[in-house]
């Protein structure tokens, strides 16, 4: 995966950068640390530039994050009723729990989806539930790039600080997205088994 990245990004640019943050955000696999890191790495060498890196990956990361949204608003919380009802178990929800969800989104949808940037096991999914609760365009598109402003210059500047050390910076960050995609499954697991429905 690392030397595919390092091969677009020499091949791409910052259209490159663009694209396969867009991608992140839409295919969560493909690692944004690593995509990020290593655009550092490259701005290090004198490659790349990191203002311009920074904008890309940011565009990229709203674009991607936008994706989601549009899906969320064009199709909106009803048709997820008879899939609430069908399979509340295995999402270990009822619709009145989907209800609170889109009525605490239009109240707090906006440090939601800014915080959420930060967290690698929401910070997609977060824009679905954002999208659904018809949250203002402009509104999803400010504090989403805000967030991605903000952690992907991190990631940048990690890269930048550790130069061609960018195995280092894989071996930290990939754990611990690991990790915490682990406790969110045993989180999930442990919920189901304890779940018991109120009824509608």
């Amino acid at each position: 995966m690392t030397d595919l990245i390092v091969q677009l990004i020499a091949r791409s640019g910052y259209l490159g950068i663009f694209l396969m943050m867009a991608l992140e955000n839409i295919f969560p696999p493909i690692p944004s640390e690593v995509i990020m890191g290593l655009g550092g790495i490259a701005a290090a060498h004198g490659k790349m530039a990191m203002v311009p890196l920074i904008i890309a990956g940011t565009l990229g990361t709203t674009a991607g994050n936008y994706a989601w949204y549009a899906l969320g608003r064009h199709f909106g919380v009803a048709p997820l009723r008879p899939v609430v009802r069908r399979f509340g178990r295995w999402l270990t929800i009822e619709w009145r729990d989907v209800e609170r969800i889109h009525d605490f989104f239009q109240r707090h949808g906006e440090w939601v989806v800014f915080v959420f940037r930060f967290m690698p096991a929401f910070r997609t999914i977060v824009s679905l539930p954002a999208g659904m609760a018809h949250m203002p365009r402009w509104k999803f598109v400010v504090w989403t790039t805000a967030g991605a402003a903000i952690w992907n210059t991190l990631l940048a500047w990690a890269g930048w600080y550790l130069g061609a050390r960018f195995r280092t910076l894989e071996a930290w960050f990939g754990p611990a997205s690991v990790a915490i995609m682990v406790v969110v499954a045993v989180l999930y697991l442990w919920r189901i088994a304890t779940w018991k429905p109120r009824g509608d």
